[in-house]
């Protein structure tokens, strides 16, 4: 079954509608590993919206599991996360004006410059993951800049409202999960997924970990970010 990541963007969001100091998203990590998280996941975007420098210079030191950044290729991203030095670098596209990642990496358009990340990320130690959409060219590029692994994007999955529409989304994954495989890429996914959808993408067999945030932190304003967490620890490890 896959490894779960936890995405704690969204408990940043709440403590910068005040401005003020709660809640504190390093709490939420560590609560979240002690209910059993593989990793934790935060995006350093390049408005700090949500989480922001000092969030990951203390994430960086209070990890016990693995350390997920997502990032864009911005050099000054890029110069912040090699100082950081997380588990894992994601990257990811990012438009100012979109409320959260709307789609994969072009990185077929953008090759050069995630090349040149990739190869400076890995220079530091960093494993190396790139948010893209199930798409064969893709996974093919994303392949040629010697990152380690992919995440694949379950947006539209997620968003898909009929049967035929959500069959046939899961088949696109499956077929990209083998692909990617094929080429000895690890392969990650997420994006919208939550206690309704994510049982589906635990049956597709070769998914190394799922990264879910925004199901999980709002789930937990009802029960508790700790049942939260095991309730979706359910769902990806005892799925049969």
């Amino acid at each position: 079954m896959p490894k779960l990541g936890i995405n704690i963007d969204h408990v940043a969001t709440l403590r910068q509608a005040r401005r003020e100091f709660d809640p504190d998203p390093i709490w939420a990590a560590q609560i979240c590993e002690r209910a059993g998280a593989d990793s934790i996941v935060a995006h350093l975007r390049e408005d700090r919206r949500h989480i922001n420098d000092k969030d990951i210079q203390r994430l960086k030191k209070i990890v016990k599991s693995r350390f997920n950044l997502e990032m864009s290729i911005a050099p000054e991203i890029v110069r912040i996360v090699l100082g950081i030095q997380p588990t894992i670098a994601t990257l990811v596209p990012e438009r100012r004006q979109e409320i959260t990642t709307e789609g994969g990496l072009d990185v077929v358009r953008h090759f050069g410059r995630i090349k040149k990340t990739v190869n400076a990320l890995q220079g530091k130690g960093i494993m190396v993951s790139l948010f893209i959409s199930p798409d064969k060219r893709q996974i093919t590029k994303a392949f040629e800049t010697k990152a380690e692994s992919v995440e694949l994007h379950t947006g539209l999955y997620a968003r898909a409202k009929t049967p035929p529409a959500i069959k046939r989304e899961l088949n696109r994954l499956q077929a990209a999960v083998i692909y990617a495989r094929s080429l000895g890429l690890t392969v990650n996914a997420g994006h919208g997924l939550n206690y309704a959808n994510t049982k589906a993408i635990v049956q597709i067999p070769g998914i190394e970990e799922l990264n879910i945030g925004h199901a999980i932190i709002s789930q937990a304003i009802f029960v508790g970010l700790e049942k939260a967490v095991k309730d979706i620890l359910k769902l990806t490890r005892n799925s049969p």
